[in-house]
């Protein structure tokens, strides 16, 4: 019998098709588009004077580059952070009753209090070079995308169902092969959303993060944000126009080429007994499985991480923090650590702050604490009422999920700065109360968080209880109260606790709005550390970024904590 031979094969193995042509061409002008970035770099500072900012729009596809390349660069520091401080603050009691509200305390602290006290330290890493402000601007980028995943994996950690937690040591599995093979696939599905709301949280701060300032000297590294600050200056609505057009091709770019792809990979662990309803692929993810080249090498890497989760390694035994059995002894040497560092905390914040600023600042200060903190709490009330219901309408629906997520992720990171000239005109113009018409500036990029995680609540909610619920004909408000919001609930805390501390944080650059020569102030605890740091008083900005912490940590031990505690115990799936 003869044999054919196929054109395309030759010696057992496919030759290269157009669509390996098209991935190889891509991944050179992407590594080609790297080292363009990268070499500006490595310039000395004097050269951003010589290359300022322009508004010119065909600058802005370099400054999109540079811009994308610096939050992807804080968001594999953020995936770092998250791998290493969740699971340690998760399975150990007693230093999750330290880390948490440490991480409580970090949310809450502005990206402009990060910037405050860390320039000095990266430009003395690489005194002279553009490298150290890079870092800085990373360091900004990372601090508004880190707390968010890592409280997300965090909640995951502590609320994996028991009977996979009893399969896992009945497969004698070691704490390295449990967290590989359970713990990060179960916390998939959130952690997609979740990263893909911190990178839209990047761009939200994306402004604050470019322009940098050391004493009377300001730099502005090329990016999205020095453009938009600039165009804000020199009001320039074309300018503000284009800069929003290149957001959003960004945003559809990576929406296309990342995070779809990661989406419709993380469903597969879903936590069901019931085939859940076929969703199609994405276009890029079928776009991979077409390339030769991409398929084996994307084989490749999945058997190494394969092999990489699957070693015995052995760590040191952590009980749970929900089953650890305490101590007197062992506790009461950790309280006395604990408390000794946070006395000497307070004391050394007390000792700065003393030396120029006296009680009535400090009474000033949580004055203004108490009228941010009703904004926020008026604003989380509204957000949970309007996103509940279409966070839970679209997890159940995947395909309308896949539709609004680019939309969804473009406006979470539409940076409040973008609206102030609409604001300041009309505050201005109809002599309206600033305190009241700047609060809708706040809730813009904190919203989002309580809409992502309910996505992912719902997405993640097992099949079989869907089906349950439908077979027993539950429906309307009961089927709200007793399947629905029991099985969202650990991930609408998440996001609401993320939610409440960016709250504060946007409070920096919500309170104080400006277009030009206009400026308009509210009173707040986020307008008097933007103006502290306009004027350089770092005094005053230590107080202001210490109260906040204070609010923040008080709000969630007291009201959010209480709530997470009864979530784990009661609405979890076990």
């Amino acid at each position: 019998m003869a044999r054919s031979i196929l054109p395309i094969a030759l010696g057992g193995r496919r030759l290269p098709n157009i669509w390996d042509i098209t991935a190889v061409l891509c991944v050179f002008g992407g590594l080609v588009a790297l080292s363009h970035s990268a070499r500006g770099t490595l310039v000395p500072l004097s050269a951003l004077e010589t290359s300022a900012i322009t508004l010119d729009p065909w600058a802005l596809p370099d400054y999109a580059l540079r811009t994308t390349l610096r939050m992807f660069a804080a968001l594999a520091a953020s995936l770092l952070f998250t791998f290493t401080y969740a699971p340690l603050a998760a399975k150990s009691r007693r230093a999750g009753l330290i880390m948490v509200p440490i991480l409580d305390i970090l949310q809450s602290v502005p990206v402009l209090g990060f910037l405050t006290f860390t320039i000095a330290f990266f430009m003395a890493l690489f005194p002279g070079q553009v490298m150290g402000l890079e870092l800085a601007a990373i360091f900004a980028i990372f601090t508004s995308q880190a707390w968010n995943m890592a409280f997300s994996f965090y909640q995951s950690l502590t609320t994996v169902p028991g009977d996979l937690d009893e399969a896992c040591k009945g497969f004698r599995l070691t704490a390295w092969q449990r967290f590989w093979r359970l713990e990060v696939p179960f916390a998939m599905p959130g952690l997609v959303w979740n990263t893909m709301l911190s990178m839209s949280a990047g761009w939200f701060f994306v402004v604050a993060s470019e322009a940098i300032s050391l004493g009377d000297t300001t730099w502005k590294l090329p990016g999205i944000g020095s453009y938009v600050a600039m165009a804000l200056d020199q009001k320039d609505l074309g300018a503000i126009a284009w800069a929003i057009l290149a957001m959003l091709l960004v945003i559809l770019a990576y929406d296309q080429l990342l995070f779809r792809p990661l989406v419709a990979w993380s469903a597969k662990f879903r936590f069901e007994t019931t085939a859940s309803a076929e969703v199609e692929d994405p276009w890029m993810l079928r776009l991979i499985r077409r390339t030769h080249v991409l398929r084996v090498a994307g084989g490749k890497l999945g058997d190494g991480l394969t092999w990489f989760g699957g070693l015995r390694i052995a760590f040191p035994q952590f009980r749970p923090a929900r089953e650890a059995a305490p101590t007197r002894l062992g506790d009461a040497v950790f309280g006395l650590c604990v408390g000794s560092a946070a006395i000497y905390a307070i004391w050394a914040i007390a000792t700065y702050v003393a030396a120029d600023l006296s009680w009535s600042d400090v009474g000033e200060t949580l004055v203004l604490g108490l009228i941010t903190l009703l904004r926020v709490m008026v604003l989380m009330v509204l957000a949970s009422l309007i996103w509940v219901p279409i966070g839970v309408w679209l997890g159940l629906r995947p395909t309308w999920a896949r539709r609004v997520q680019p939309v969804a992720q473009f406006l979470a990171a539409f940076p409040a700065n973008l609206l102030f000239p609409p604001f300041v005109i009309v505050i201005v113009a109809f002599k309206l109360n600033p305190d009241i018409f700047l609060t809708p500036l706040m809730v813009l990029g904190t919203q989002w968080y309580i809409l992502f995680n309910v996505i992912a609540g719902a997405a993640a909610f097992p099949g079989d209880l869907q089906e349950a619920a439908k077979n027993f004909r539950v429906g309307g408000w009961l089927w709200w109260r007793r399947v629905i919001l029991p099985g969202i609930l650990p991930y609408y805390v998440t996001g609401a606790i993320t939610a409440s501390g960016g709250s504060w944080n946007a409070a920096i650059v919500s309170e104080v709005a400006a277009w030009g020569d206009d400026k308009i102030a509210a009173h707040g605890l986020g307008a008097y550390i933007a103006q502290a740091t306009e004027r350089g008083n770092f005094h005053q900005i230590v107080l202001g970024v210490a109260v906040m912490s204070l609010f923040v940590v008080l709000v969630n031990r007291f009201f959010w904590r209480p709530i997470y505690a009864h979530t784990s115990r009661r609405a979890t799936m076990t």
